[in-house]
């Protein structure tokens, strides 16, 4: 599925986020950002290990925020690494956090000019976010914070499963009625 929404062309695809030719992808960081399972492991063993050397030099990073590396022997130029909650219930921020991940790493395109970002659905594996919470908040939040990044013009949300993906189209969906 694609929306428009003003320039900035909104997609959903299900595909494995370490093949797609962006000029970043956004990887579900632990606080390390040394790599761990699922997409961070995926995308530490896709890049090679001058990723985990740039990202040793980095010195972690808190949850709801992201730092931006060279993106090495992926074909995407750089790895956002956004650093998402565990959910422990929706009581303690999750959401909050979790949208502040999606502001800063479109801060970050804006920041380094770049055109076309891929979004994996952060904080969803092994952190236990609800993934349809996590569509609204991350389809609602990157088209609030679009303005942020005016050389921002294509957004894929890369989805891991066909689930996970109705969620994020059904999100744009609504967005795109309001």
């Amino acid at each position: 599925m694609i929306r428009e929404f003003g320039q900035v062309r909104l997609e959903v695809r299900v595909a494995d986020i370490t093949t797609l030719c962006v000029d970043a992808i956004v990887n579900a960081a632990n606080n390390s950002l040394l790599g761990g399972g699922g997409v961070d492991g995926a995308i530490h063993r896709a890049a090679g290990p001058e990723l985990y050397d740039e990202c040793l030099a980095l010195r972690g990073c808190a949850t709801g925020d992201a730092k931006i590396t060279k993106a090495y022997q992926l074909p995407a130029r750089h790895v956002i690494h956004a650093v998402g909650p565990v959910w422990h219930g929706g009581d303690y921020g999750e959401d909050e956090a979790l949208g502040a991940c999606y502001r800063r790493a479109i801060a970050l395109c804006g920041e380094h000019g770049l055109s076309s970002l891929a979004f994996s659905a952060i904080s969803t594996g092994v952190y236990g976010f609800p993934p349809e919470r996590a569509a609204r908040i991350a389809v609602g939040t990157t088209i609030n914070a679009l303005g942020s990044a005016p050389s921002l013009r294509h957004v894929v949300f890369c989805c891991f499963s066909d689930e996970v993906a109705s969620y994020h189209e059904r999100a744009l969906q609504l967005a795109r009625s309001r």
